[in-house]
């Protein structure tokens, strides 16, 4: 009998400290811009009582984070970021269903949600597209890129910056765009061309569009949101959305499998569903079209109606499989290409 007790004892002490610190705590990677992050992490605290520590991460850093350390997660939760790595996340088991509802979301979001099983729910859209300084376009006698093939024009040479695929989901979502638009072969082609007018891969997805803002390089390749907060702030960034189509994305927020703090990271999502969480965005320049039905869409947020939008085939290109082999074929056949 008192064996028995002394095991119920330590049973119940291992219930209680599992359930005090998912309710106390909460470790997250951020994949959405910084000062989205940190607003979004002082509401919660303030709203829940729950203390979050929070770094933030491009999506191809955060995959391979995860992937090192299932079994023994250091992260709770992951937030933002292009949705196919989450999908891969989700589909490598590397992640868990939140149990959350999910009701009030639009279709892109619960196409999310379907995709990965429950184990992704999408948050925000974004399209694709070309963003460029129009005082130094004017400077340099250089015509406005309206389509993707203009990319590859050699007047171009020196002036257009895009990410690394490797570590940038937008990057990533502009690869398996050209595969969709153009088939691989011709889609592998172009983006080679325009690989002989970058000037530099850059590790995050948003680093191009900064940089064209500050003028440090012409012509930016990167989420059209993103180029319209530089345009808000007062920069001369000039948004295109390409004449062939463009692919978009559909940023997710996943629960990590093996959490210690299931309850709080359940709460985080649930917040980040919300329509007053969703509005946070907008504060900080992030125009992003939100994922609840019952959200404000922000005045500046890029209209999706009115962008011809590819079919993205988020399963096909959100598989492990398929993101292995275009990430090889592009180290090999694009990267080399940039001067």
């Amino acid at each position: 009998m008192k064996i028995t007790t002394a095991l119920g004892t330590l049973a119940f002490a291992a219930f209680l400290a599992t359930n005090l610190a998912s309710a106390d705590e909460l470790n997250v990677i951020c994949s959405s811009e910084q000062d989205h992050c940190d607003l979004l992490v002082r509401t919660f605290e303030d709203k829940t009582g729950i203390d979050v520590a929070m770094v933030r991460k491009s999506t191809g850093e955060t995959l391979a984070q995860i992937r090192a350390e299932a079994g023994n997660p250091k992260v709770d939760v992951w937030y933002g970021g292009t949705g196919d790595p989450h999908i891969i996340a989700a589909g490598e088991g590397l992640t868990r269903k939140s149990g959350v509802n999910t009701d009030d979301l639009l279709g892109w979001a619960k196409n999310m949600v379907d995709i990965t099983d429950g184990r992704s729910i999408g948050i925000y859209a974004g399209a694709l597209g070309i963003g460029y300084n129009s005082e130094l376009l004017a400077q340099k006698g250089l015509k406005p890129p309206l389509c993707w093939r203009d990319l590859a024009d050699p007047s171009y040479a020196g002036e257009i910056q895009v990410a690394n695929p490797n570590s940038s989901g937008t990057a990533y979502t502009e690869l398996a765009t050209f595969v969709q638009l153009f088939g691989e072969e011709e889609g592998f082609k172009l983006l080679k061309k325009i690989g002989k007018n970058v000037n530099q891969y850059t590790k995050s997805g948003s680093a191009p569009t900064k940089a064209a803002a500050r003028g440090e390089t012409t012509i930016a390749i990167s989420f059209i949101h993103g180029m319209v907060k530089q345009a808000v702030a007062g920069f001369p960034i000039v948004a295109v959305s390409p004449c062939e189509g463009t692919g978009y994305e559909v940023g997710a927020v996943s629960i990590i499998k093996g959490t210690k703090n299931f309850q709080a990271a359940q709460k985080w999502v649930e917040y980040v569903l919300t329509p007053d969480a969703q509005a946070l965005a907008a504060q900080v320049g992030s125009f992003q079209v939100p994922s609840n039905s019952n959200s404000k869409m922000p005045p500046e947020a890029p209209d999706l109606t009115t962008i011809k939008l590819i079919d993205y085939d988020f399963a096909t290109y959100g598989s492990s499989e398929t993101r292995k082999r275009l990430l090889n074929r592009w180290d090999k056949d694009v990267k080399p290409a940039s001067k």
